[in-house]
């Protein structure tokens, strides 16, 4: 990547067209607005389901269940999904993914309306949902920088991802505490089934220029030994990684344990609950949006220590709150405290690592953040059972914090070590374009 001109920094966008550059790409601005049409319903109907479970059981515990067979795929599978993203046509990967998930929320919608659902169905079609997730997540970060093609837009690309994500979960809990109330979890099931439709046609209106795949003989378990050394062998990978790790095993079963919140600790129903996850909603897509309005990604590093801080000091003051206000005003410093930290370590990760194994570093991202918060939900789950669902929260909030504070004394080791990767993605301009040219994208990391 070249070293930008003084002409084209005096066009830099600015303001509301510098957050929303990344929208200027074609092949990105289709998968932007079918996308957030079909998170609205994905949103209703991770509201519903644990909604459901409770209303049927009022077991904290089955509520962990649920969460850890739902996610649980995603850590098992997502190495060789990784490797199969590095591999294969990103594009079609997630066409096939959006069909199987479309499947997956009509079998839901059709056992429910039949009234032969049961807690079991749910596990089940959890875990195929999570088979579908392992391979979907890597192929989809991934693909991001397929469809943006300037790479300095990369960390833009990925706040709006964000961004998205978080607007549709500020209006799907919403509608689905509408709908719940008036009709039936059944209704959520169908109209997110119906969504899908909206992002696979997108994904079909797609123009994507073949993506050159070195032909691999190499064995699979080769493969996947490759992209291990690789991302845990590199410091600044290994360290995001790991505490996005910890941070999702101890502080995102939150989202599980707040139907016991909304119920037995603020005594209120679906509406309840429904706002506490689009409190959590507005303040995820604050926290992008801020992401989103930086213009280059050298200062993000500090924000990842910092943002896990505020999401475990917001764990903690949540679980002590009884007022239903003050709850909400924290659910909104959990939601910017969590989604900012994963998106600059996504940035990070995506912006320093060789494109050859791009899928297989966020298939590791993918297990860090979506596959250990399967443990975690069941870990949670026994936990409330016996000490209660605020201590529950206050444990996770403290392994939070702690873990926030070790990676902050190692920032500027981690700093040092990543210069060179920044240096010759031409991202930190200090050296001579001659040099710059003869290294970009050649040569792996410095370990």
């Amino acid at each position: 990547m070249s070293r930008g001109t003084g002409a084209s920094r005096r066009h830099e966008p600015s303001g509301l067209t510098n957050i929303f550059r990344s929208l200027r790409y074609r092949n990105y601005r289709l998968f932007f607005f079918g996308q957030s049409v079909s998170l609205i319903g994905t949103w209703m109907q991770r509201i519903a389901l644990p909604w459901l479970v409770y209303r049927h059981t009022g077991s904290p515990f089955l509520l962990g269940v649920v969460g850890f067979a739902g996610q649980t795929p995603t850590f098992l599978l997502a190495p060789l999904a990784g490797l199969l993203t590095d591999r294969l046509n990103r594009h079609r990967i997630l066409i096939a993914t959006q069909v199987l998930a479309m499947i997956q929320a009509s079998t839901l919608a059709v056992l429910f309306f039949l009234g032969a659902i049961q807690v079991w169905h749910i596990i089940l079609l959890g875990v195929f949902l999570g088979m579908i997730n392992a391979f979907d997540m890597p192929a989809r970060q991934a693909f991001v920088i397929e469809m943006v093609e300037n790479r300095k837009d990369l960390g833009n690309a990925i706040a709006l991802n964000s961004s998205m994500v978080n607007s549709a979960r500020l209006i799907g809990p919403s509608l689905a505490g509408v709908l719940i109330a008036a009709t039936n979890e059944g209704t959520c099931f169908l109209l997110n089934s119906v969504s899908y439709i909206f992002v696979i046609v997108s994904l079909l209106m797609m123009k994507v220029a073949s993506r050159r795949v070195e032909s691999r003989k190499t064995q699979v378990l080769k493969g996947l030994k490759e992209g291990f050394s690789y991302a845990f062998g590199f410091v600044p990978v290994r360290s995001v990684i790991l505490l996005l790790a910890l941070v999702s095993l101890t502080g995102m079963p939150y989202l599980v344990l707040m139907p016991v919140f909304a119920r037995e600790i603020l005594h209120g129903g679906s509406h309840t609950f429904g706002f506490l996850i689009g409190a959590s909603g507005i303040g995820a897509l604050t926290g992008a949006l801020y992401l989103a309005s930086r213009k280059d990604v050298l200062l993000v590093g500090r924000i990842i220590p910092l943002s896990a801080a505020i999401f475990g000091s917001g764990l903690i003051a949540f679980s002590l709150s009884r007022f239903f206000p003050l709850s909400l005003a924290l659910m909104f410093v959990t939601g910017l405290g969590m989604i900012t930290q994963m998106a600059s370590s996504n940035t990070v990760l995506q912006t320093i690592v060789d494109d050859d194994k791009r899928g297989r570093v966020m298939s590791f991202y993918a297990m860090a953040f979506f596959g250990t918060a399967p443990l975690g939900s069941l870990l949670a789950g026994g936990l409330a059972e016996r000490i209660g669902a605020s201590a529950t929260l206050i444990v996770g909030g403290i392994a939070c914090l702690a873990g926030a504070a070790v990676f902050a004394t190692r920032l500027p080791r981690l700093r040092e070590v990543a210069r060179p990767a920044y240096v010759r993605l031409g991202i930190i301009q200090e050296v001579s374009s001659g040099i710059q040219t003869a290294t970009e994208l050649s040569v792996p990391p410095e370990r």
